[in-house]
C-alpha cells in the first residue's frame, strides 16, 4: 500500500479543515515547501495536494505553489481542486503534476472526464467525497442525490481507474477511517482505491492495508504528531506491525 502525505493549501499556506468546513480551519506555521521536504526526508515518494481556494471558488489560486512543489520537491504529485476544464487539467500536467483529481467536474461533466481519461491515460483520477453515502461537490458544500458507491463503481467503465474516496464525516477528526466502506469499494474490479479521511494512528494504516486499498492519504495526523510518517511508510510496505 502506498502512503500519500497531504498538503491542503489556502492562500498559499498549509491548512486542514474539519469535515470540510472552511470555518473550522487550522493554519500551520509550516510552509508547503518545508512540509514537502520533511515528507521526502521521511522516505515519502508521493504527495497529495488540494487547492482549497480552487475547490471552493474555482480558478487555480495556488498554482504557483503547486508548480514549485511539482518541479522541486522530489515527490510525485497528485492534485485536486481547480480542475474544472481541459485547460486547467493540462496546465497542472504541463507543470509536472503526475495525476489530476477531478471532483466536481467528474460529477457535473462526466463526458469530459471520460474524454480526459482517454487523452491522458493514467493521469486522471476521480475524487469522490461522500456524506452519508451521497456524493458532495463544490468543496463539499453541495450534497447531491447521487449514491457514492454506485458512482465509484461506474468509473472503470468510463476509463477512470483511480478514485480518491473521502468520508467527509471522518475528515480532519482523527477518528479512524471508514473501513467497511473501503472494503466494499475495494471489491470493484479495475479500480485503485485511495483512502482519505480519518487516519489517526498506525493501527489505522495497518487496518487499511488489510482492506487491500491501493493507497492511503494522511493529513492532520502528521501535523498533529499523532503519526510518524517513516513508521507509517514501514507499516504500509508490510514491515512493522502494530
Amino acid at each position: 500500500m502506498l502512503i500519500f502525505p497531504a498538503i491542503d493549501l489556502r492562500d498559499g499556506h498549509v491548512v486542514r479543515l474539519t469535515e470540510g468546513d472552511y470555518d473550522r480551519m487550522t493554519v500551520y506555521s509550516l510552509e508547503p515547501e518545508e512540509a514537502a521536504a520533511a515528507f521526502l526526508a521521511a522516505g515519502a515518494e508521493y504527495l497529495h495536494v488540494v487547492d482549497l481556494d480552487a475547490a471552493k471558488d474555482g480558478g487555480q489560486k495556488n498554482f504557483s505553489v503547486i508548480s514549485r512543489l511539482a518541479k522541486n520537491s522530489g515527490l510525485k504529485l497528485e492534485v485536486g481542486g481547480g480542475a474544472r476544464d481541459e485547460d486547467s487539467v493540462k496546465r497542472y500536467l504541463d507543470a509536472g503534476v503526475q495525476r489530476v483529481i477531478l471532483g466536481t467536474m467528474a460529477v457535473e461533466k462526466t463526458k469530459l472526464m471520460e474524454t480526459l481519461a482517454a487523452r491522458y491515460p493514467g493521469q486522471i483520477a476521480a475524487g469522490v467525497d461522500a456524506k452519508d453515502g451521497l456524493v458532495a461537490i463544490h468543496g463539499w458544500r453541495t450534497v447531491t442525490d447521487i449514491n457514492a458507491y454506485e458512482f465509484v463503481a461506474s468509473l472503470p467503465s468510463r476509463g477512470v481507474h483511480t478514485v480518491i474516496y473521502t468520508d467527509i464525516a471522518r475528515d480532519g477528526k482523527l477518528m479512524g477511517p471508514n473501513l467497511p466502506a473501503y472494503e466494499k469499494l475495494n471489491s470493484i474490479e479495475n479500480l485503485d482505491v485511495v483512502a482519505s479521511g480519518g487516519v489517526s494512528a498506525l493501527k489505522d494504516v495497518e487496518a487499511l492495508k488489510k482492506t487491500g486499498v491501493h493507497a492511503a492519504i494522511i493529513g492532520k495526523a502528521l501535523y498533529a504528531g499523532k503519526i510518524d510518517l517513516k513508521e507509517a511508510l514501514t507499516v504500509a510496505r508490510g514491515g512493522m506491525r502494530v
